[in-house]
């Protein structure tokens, strides 16, 4: 951990109030502005390493609510279920995925292991994007909502037409608790058309 994040003020607050993360604070914000859970909905979390936005979800929606994907693997989270797998790998996805049935929030803090080469960030950065619209398109119930975090760029539009032809309501935010030298957007779906469900 950097000298400049445990000076940072969201960091201190996270390790205060027992979140594993200062990025809780971006899905809060994210919450309070556009109404992403309610209780009882169930909501997916793809990266969810090392387990903050999953905490803020089972919090928000309950116990047994939440199922939490990451490649690398978390510590448990109290009420959450979670399975180690590739996002981007479609056979380990649909696998885990089978027993999702349908699920009414995505949610995705990916992002990719930075190299120094912003372009190449940033392309990996729409890829991981657009593999959490794919899963999306196979599990997410009509009607229902996406959270997604992506670098700016020059890949951004095209990905966010793509977001905007399969929701009512789409919106990008960049919450207070992301750094400002930050090029991270969040994408926010609302009202799920059902498009492109695959079989």
């Amino acid at each position: 951990m950097s000298a400049y994040n445990k000076k940072d003020g969201f960091y201190r607050r996270a390790k205060k109030e027992g979140y594993r993360s200062r990025a809780v604070y971006k899905l809060k914000q994210i919450d309070e502005k556009f109404n992403i859970f309610q209780p009882d909905l169930t909501v997916l979390d793809l990266g969810a390493a090392p387990g903050g936005w999953s905490q803020y979800a089972v919090e928000m929606v309950g116990p047994g609510n939440v199922m939490a994907v990451d490649l690398k693997g978390m510590r448990d989270v109290d009420g959450v279920e979670q399975y180690r797998a590739d996002v981007t790998d479609e056979a380990a996805m649909r696998r885990i995925l089978i027993i999702a049935d349908e699920i009414d929030v995505v949610i995705s803090d990916m992002a990719p292991d930075i190299s120094g080469n912003y372009s190449l960030d940033q392309a990996r950065s729409v890829y991981l994007a657009r593999s959490a619209l794919d899963v999306c398109r196979w599990v997410l119930r009509e009607g229902g909502s996406f959270v997604v975090k992506v670098f700016q760029g020059e890949d951004f539009n095209d990905l966010l037409e793509e977001i905007r032809g399969g929701f009512r309501f789409v919106k990008c935010h960049s919450p207070e608790a992301s750094r400002d030298s930050s090029s991270e957007m969040y994408v926010i779906g609302k009202g799920f058309l059902g498009y492109g469900q695959k079989d």
